[in-house]
């Protein structure tokens, strides 16, 4: 299709933009070799990544999996600068090919969570360097100190910029070190350094989906292939749905629903309640996050849910439990964040905010709440799925496939 493309044209070149992911790799192989054989001119060019997936080796001549050692490389190497291009009339063809109207390509999705993206999203390069002007301009000194914070606007939110290549990360490194005036290999505001590292975990996630491009589906760690997994549909529905009962992890999950995204610190939050508390694979929160973010991204996505299974590289341990009540009470102190997305809690006291079961029932009253009614009681007991989670985990490593 693409060949008849340029026939249709008469053009004698195709240049392209590569895509990291392994099917799409093969996917340029094939088209370089057909148009080739046409006797047309092909170029490709990686402009979505710092550095070539396969930039470097372990010292055992393999690939990493530990990420600090994995950024450490990548730091002695260039970063190439954004090319310019000088801009200038294209000729148009003679005769335009036949295409479809923009409405029948059906891109955009059918269901009620598009409804609020408009206000939130502005598509496109133009809205892609707003973003980063404003955060290199205002947020990213306080980086270091606000990017835990959900209710804070403190991070760059340019994740879906980035995805479908509308900035390169050659061009945020390029203005984050401009605007510090940083001559030297790395930049010196500390805000800085934790953020470009940011940058650099998508770089180690394409690294792995280059090395193993199993893992979207399969664990990197072999024996979590014999995790005992739960199959339980309404655990999982009220995950999706923000109805499990634990404030936090339900603010983060409706945020998702309603702007197709998510604070980082929350994705990790929601993950670990998935995979430990209600110990439903990694795989049903991997496919929701793919079907409800706008920034889905195969190599971060199954990089983010393999490290909250514990079963992937660079992993949180398994037996590394997030208490969902300590972790609302320390990342939403004020409750501002929750209390935005899960407003049926609005009028509870902060100090009860994050575990309402726990507040006497004459504050429930005085906050117009009735818990099973106007909120879930919660799905799971915590003490009881973390000692369920530890059991599991010491299931597996007792199972042949551990070594």
């Amino acid at each position: 299709m693409l060949g008849d493309l340029a026939r249709q044209t008469n053009a004698a070149a195709v240049y392209w933009n590569r895509r990291p992911e392994p099917a799409a790799r093969s996917l340029h192989a094939t088209v370089t070799t057909r148009l080739a054989a046409a006797g047309i001119e092909v170029a490709s060019f990686d402009a979505s990544l710092l550095f070539e997936p396969d930039a470097g080796r372990n010292k055992a001549g393999k690939p990493f999996q530990v990420f600090t050692p994995y950024w450490r490389h990548c730091l002695t190497l260039e970063v190439a600068p954004p090319v310019k291009l000088k801009r200038g009339p294209l000729a148009a063809p003679a005769k335009w090919p036949a295409s479809l109207d923009l409405a029948e390509l059906g891109l955009l999705p059918d269901r009620s969570w598009a409804d609020g993206w408009p206000a939130r999203w502005q598509p496109g390069e133009a809205g892609a360097m707003r973003r980063l002007k404003r955060f290199v301009a205002g947020a990213m000194d306080a980086y270091a100190a606000q990017r835990n914070s959900p209710e804070v606007d403190g991070t760059s939110v340019l994740s879906p910029h980035l995805h479908f290549g509308e900035i390169s990360p050659r061009q945020i490194w390029a203005a984050v070190r401009r605007v510090g005036k940083d001559t030297g290999l790395f930049p010196s505001s500390r805000g800085a350094q934790i953020f470009l590292s940011e940058i650099g975990w998508r770089e180690f996630a394409h690294h792995l989906l280059l090395h193993f491009p199993h893992t979207p589906e399969e664990p990197l760690r072999a024996e979590f292939a014999a995790f005992p997994w739960s199959r339980n549909a309404a655990h999982l529905a009220a995950w999706q749905q923000g109805r499990t009962g634990y404030p936090i992890v339900d603010a983060g999950m409706r945020q998702l629903w309603h702007t197709g995204w998510m604070h980082n610190r929350v994705r990790m939050i929601v993950a670990s309640f998935l995979v430990k508390h209600l110990r439903l694979s990694w795989r049903e929160g991997a496919a929701w996050f793919w079907n409800t973010l706008v920034d889905a991204d195969l190599a971060n996505n199954t990089l983010g849910w393999q490290w909250s299974a514990g079963c992937g590289a660079d992993a949180a341990p398994y037996f590394r439990i997030f208490n969902p009540m300590l972790q609302g009470a320390k990342f939403d102190p004020a409750g501002r964040y929750t209390r935005r997305w899960v407003p049926e809690l609005a009028k509870v006291p902060t100090r009860f905010l994050h575990c309402p079961w726990e507040a006497p029932a004459d504050v429930l009253d005085r906050a117009g709440m009735c818990l099973g009614r106007d909120y879930p009681r919660p799905v799971v007991d915590h003490p009881a799925a973390r000692a369920a989670a530890l059991a599991a985990l010491k299931g597996i490593r007792k199972h042949p496939m551990a070594g």
